[in-house]
């Protein structure tokens, strides 16, 4: 691997996700961190459709990557407004757990944290499919089965979400 510092390749792995150069420069591969919106209305759920890899036609829950100088909230409300046009407030937002997760993209593992939050309705409100994802529909939270799912986080969550329902 090439060090961004000196630009030779020397990049070692050292540890667990700790990298070393000769030139002094030290890396580490650190988790990303990612958000994810369990939106209810009644006894239904909103789910999505990716619409690219990884997990392309799968499900999933609406939300993305964080962005630099971006709290979970403000990334969990931009990323609902660009793939639903939701627009959301940080304080609807409920927490409601992490998931660690492994992200597969262009051959590498990511390993990212998934922060999910409750958003709770009481209007369906008007949606659009739009940016990752290409389709939204709203399920029974207990039809739901976690094998549609395209990650093993969302799966966790669902579980979650559907025993704390279930009592």
């Amino acid at each position: 691997m090439y060090c961004p510092r000196c630009g030779q390749p020397r990049l070692q792995h050292h540890a667990h996700h700790e990298y070393h150069c000769q030139c002094g420069f030290h890396y580490f591969h650190n988790v990303a961190a990612a958000v994810a919106a369990l939106i209810l209305l009644g006894d239904e759920l909103l789910v999505v459709r990716r619409a690219r890899d990884p997990g392309k036609g799968l499900l999933d829950f609406p939300g993305g990557f964080v962005d630099p100088g971006e709290t979970l909230e403000q990334a969990l409300c931009r990323e609902l407004g660009e793939e639903l046009a939701l627009t959301v407030t940080p304080e609807q937002l409920h927490w409601f757990g992490s998931e660690s997760n492994l992200y597969p993209y262009d051959g590498i593992q990511y390993h990212t944290c998934d922060g999910y939050f409750l958003l709770e309705l009481t209007t369906r409100p008007q949606l659009a499919s739009q940016d990752d994802i290409s389709d939204h529909h709203w399920t029974p939270w207990h039809q739901l089965q976690e094998a549609d799912f395209a990650f093993d986080s969302s799966r966790r969550a669902l579980r979650r979400l559907q025993r704390a329902r279930a009592k």
